[in-house]
């Protein structure tokens, strides 16, 4: 049985974290010793289930599961350290992404506050502050300076375009872009499954955006058909 310990000397955000745990379901045994207090989970290596349950019951899109870890190998094997992800949700991608390695350092952006709150919360408790930091902001008017190994755009469908163009100057010279849900459940391929009218209009957009990539002057793309359809654009080569 694996425990989490956390010394905390103010009892108020002991039993702040207490309440999160519970929210998440985990068992959690408060112990006083000397005004210091610990918690001690169950971890069971059941933090990132929890997340994932949690997004399942409230109908928070997170990446699937086979992409994730494609991603997670993709960064591995490419030795990105910087991240710039556009769609924190509840922060689950970026803790997937930012435990590959503890150099890693990603800057994420979450426009819905509920989320983002979640996000701040849930990156807490894997103690992973120093490597992810959130913004609160609409990641159609925010400005960043920095430059990134690595931009992943998992947000709203129909900005892909307009997102891809904002940030690609943030793209170091010999970084990535991945896209993901390029798919939409099946329904860009498979377009007699669309029920309404809003289906219709994401799954025109992304056909749209598709279009955008195969097009693209300046980027090279390859698709991974895997979970809801990945993209991987790279600069082409200033010599073609």
């Amino acid at each position: 049985m694996k425990f989490i310990v956390l010394l905390i000397c103010n009892p108020y955000y002991s039993y702040v974290l207490i309440t999160l745990f519970c929210v998440y379901s985990f068992d959690c045994y408060l112990v006083t010793n000397y005004k210091r207090f610990a918690i001690f989970i169950d971890l069971g290596g059941k933090m990132i289930e929890k997340i994932e349950e949690y997004a399942r019951l409230n109908n928070i899109p997170i990446m699937q599961k086979d992409a994730m870890e494609f991603l997670c190998n993709f960064i591995n094997n490419n030795n990105i350290n910087t991240i710039l992800e556009i769609g924190s949700a509840i922060g689950y991608s970026s803790i997937k992404m930012a435990l590959v390695n503890k150099d890693i350092k990603i800057t994420t952006i979450e426009k819905d506050i509920d989320r983002y709150n979640i996000a701040i919360n849930n990156v807490e408790l894997f103690n992973l502050t120093n490597q992810i930091t959130l913004l609160n902001e609409d990641a159609l008017t925010t400005n960043l300076d920095d430059k990134f190994d690595l931009i992943f755009i998992d947000a709203s469908k129909s900005h892909n375009i307009d997102f891809f163009n904002k940030y690609k100057n943030n793209l170091n010279e010999k970084g990535y872009i991945i896209t993901d849900n390029l798919s939409f459940h099946n329904l860009v391929e498979n377009p007699s499954l669309i029920k309404t009218k809003n289906q219709r209009n994401l799954v025109n957009k992304i056909k749209k955006y598709i279009d955008f990539l195969d097009k693209n002057e300046e980027f090279d793309t390859k698709y991974i058909p895997l979970g809801d359809k990945i993209s991987i654009s790279v600069r082409k080569c200033l010599d073609e």
